[in-house]
Order: C-alpha cells, then structure tokens, then sequence
C-alpha cells in the first residue's frame, strides 16, 4: 500500500477530492493536471477538499489548492470548502491565508461511498520544478507573509530554469 491516494468524486459540477497519507511534491504532476481537468470541465462550481486523513502536506500541494480555490471562485463566486480535522495541517493552511480563499471546515464530513483513486502520472524533473515553481508564486500571491516566505525559493527555481 502507498503512503499516499487521492481520492476523486463529482456530482453536478461540485468536486470532491481526498488527500490520504503525504501528499508532497511527487504528486505534483498528478495534483496540476487533476485542477487542469476540473477546471475545464463546463459544469465545474466548486470543490470540497477533504484532508482529515491527510498526514504531511506540502507548500507545492497548497499552491496547488490554491490554485483550484482561485478557479472555483472566478467561475462560481462559491468558496470552495477545505475539511481539516488535524490541528497541524489546520495552523498550515491557515498560515497560508486559506481562511481567505477556502471556508475551512474543522468537523469530518460525512461519508462518500462514490470515491475514485486517481492514478498517479509520471513526470520529469523539469514538469516538477516548473509545477514547483508555478504553485509557490500562487502561494505568494495570497498574502505578504508568504511572498517573504517563498521568495528565495522562487528566486533560486527561476535561476535554474534560466541557468
């Protein structure tokens, strides 16, 4: 078994997704191309994500979130609903600034029983570093803090890629 899943269901154009167990960067490519798809679905209003089993999630994973709840807005003017249960990944998200982009729903929701594993696609280093480098400059947009936070590491992906 995988020290990760991502769970997906939809019923008229409200998403569903589960993080269970790390969900880091090696989804990146799985998480970006899933927010492509959702997002260009004609029917998309709006997402709920569900991370009370989520263990560790990462900065790229959040840029990515927050790329979703921008799309989810822009398209619906809904909030889309984040549903954390562990304290840690609570404070994270709400560091973050995803009180302002998500209603953050600290009770588990209720079951699902229509949920799909998303398989996990494959990608080179260099659709890592540029998926990488896309979701901490969404971060960053978000709030001061965080462009304080991720600048560094944004500076340092960009001289890659140019270098």
């Amino acid at each position: 078994m995988a020290g990760y899943k991502i769970l997906q269901a939809e019923n008229q154009g409200i998403y569903l997704l589960k993080f269970i167990g790390e969900i880091r960067l090696n989804l990146c490519s799985t998480l970006d191309n899933l927010v492509e798809s959702i997002t260009q679905d004609p029917e998309f209003k709006t997402v709920v994500i569900d991370l009370t089993e989520c263990e560790i999630i990462d900065s790229t994973t959040l840029g990515l979130l927050a790329k979703i709840a921008m799309a989810a807005q822009k398209r619906s003017h809904f909030l889309p609903t984040l549903v954390s249960t562990n304290p840690d990944i609570t404070r994270i998200i709400t560091s973050m600034g995803f009180d302002k982009i998500f209603i953050i729903v600290r009770e588990p929701a209720s079951r699902i029983e229509e949920l799909e594993e998303i398989p996990v696609l494959r990608a080179s280093e260099q659709q890592v570093r540029d998926k990488v480098l896309d979701a901490h400059r969404v971060l960053m947009g978000l709030n001061s803090r965080n462009r304080e936070e991720f600048k560094n590491l944004v500076r340092a992906l960009e001289c890659e890629e140019h270098g």
